[in-house]
């Protein structure tokens, strides 16, 4: 018999995990996401989420509380009588009585191979960190961060200049098949848990917290090693968007940097100097190669487009322009 389930979610990369879960043949008796979001260059329009979008298109009950800690909130979710709670970037923490409101439990996409990677940006530290696989689980979901039993692990290889929205829409169509085949043993009374500390002993993998990204980690130095700074930039990209200054001849401007990779470097070059004609640019150690590029205003463009526009000689520099 088909489960019934709330979903909860909100951003892009939750929808086809909702979509999935419906077309698997589940009823969704509601969905939980967050409410509208002013949007627009005034910030006069509210914008539905990703997961509402959806939600409507598909004619189900959808519900945008501002916290689940209000026991009214708890009664209106405990009413539902769902026998799961499907869980993929919410963005609301889930009090312990929301998690006790399902017949069964609450699962949970998460996007690394826990425990490696709690937290809030899973995908771009693994790429800044220079992991060679990251992957989707499904976990039972417990008050703690990130901490529940695992029941479902896909592991996927990190590309060598896969930016991490590239990595969200693999990693977001994983989530959907995964958890499908975790309500479908659920279903058959197969569905098993394999305890975060067990998996970390058989694994070797320990707990690492993914933090938040700030805006300011974003800005580009070249000060560092250049292997690190191209995995940054392809981490950081799209959001928030790693930058740098760059003088075309016009005085410098802000340009983001939205794909890179490790390059030779060459001894005597300072950080930030272009090595030739065709942005690989020296760091502290090393090199990178800048492959994608956007200018304030414009369109993102490859470095051989860009330059052909505004071309740069061997010898100029970066970000500290002289």
């Amino acid at each position: 018999m088909a489960l019934k389930i709330v979903f909860m979610g909100t951003p892009a990369f939750s929808v086809p995990t909702l979509s999935a879960v419906v077309a698997a043949g589940h009823q969704v008796v509601c969905v939980y996401t967050q409410p509208p979001r002013a949007a627009g260059r005034r910030g006069l329009t509210l914008t539905p989420s990703p997961v509402q979008a959806e939600a409507e298109r598909l004619g189900l009950e959808i519900r945008s509380p501002l916290s689940l800690r209000d026991p009214a909130a708890i009664d209106a979710l405990r009413a539902l009588d769902a026998d799961v709670a499907v869980v993929v970037a919410y963005g609301l923490l889930l009090p312990q009585a929301a998690l006790d409101t399902p017949r069964h439990f609450c699962l949970n996409g998460h996007a690394s191979l826990l425990p490696r990677w709690r937290g809030a940006a899973p995908i771009q530290r693994a790429i800044e960190a220079g992991d060679a696989t990251t992957g989707m689980m499904v976990m039972r979901m417990e008050a703690g961060l990130d901490t529940g039993p695992v029941a479902i692990t896909r592991e996927v290889a990190i590309g060598a200049s896969e930016t991490a929205g590239e990595l969200q829409d693999r990693l977001s169509q994983i989530s959907a098949s995964a958890m499908v085949e975790a309500l479908a043993q659920l279903e058959a009374g197969k569905l098993a848990f394999e305890d975060q500390a067990d998996l970390a002993t058989r694994t070797g993998r320990t707990p690492i917290y993914a933090k938040k990204i700030d805006k300011a980690e974003a800005h580009i130095d070249f000060g560092g090693d250049g292997a690190a700074i191209a995995r940054r930039i392809n981490a950081f990209s799209p959001f928030p968007g790693a930058w740098t200054m760059v003088d075309f001849g016009t005085g410098p401007e802000r340009v983001k940097i939205l794909r890179a990779v490790a390059a030779e470097g060459r001894g005597g070059a300072v950080p930030g100097e272009l090595l030739d004609d065709a942005f690989t640019v020296a760091a502290g150690t090393g090199a990178l190669k800048l492959l994608d590029l956007q200018r304030a205003g414009g369109k993102p463009m490859t470095a051989e487009t860009l330059l052909r526009g505004a071309p740069l000689a061997a010898g100029a520099v970066v970000n500290g322009l002289r």
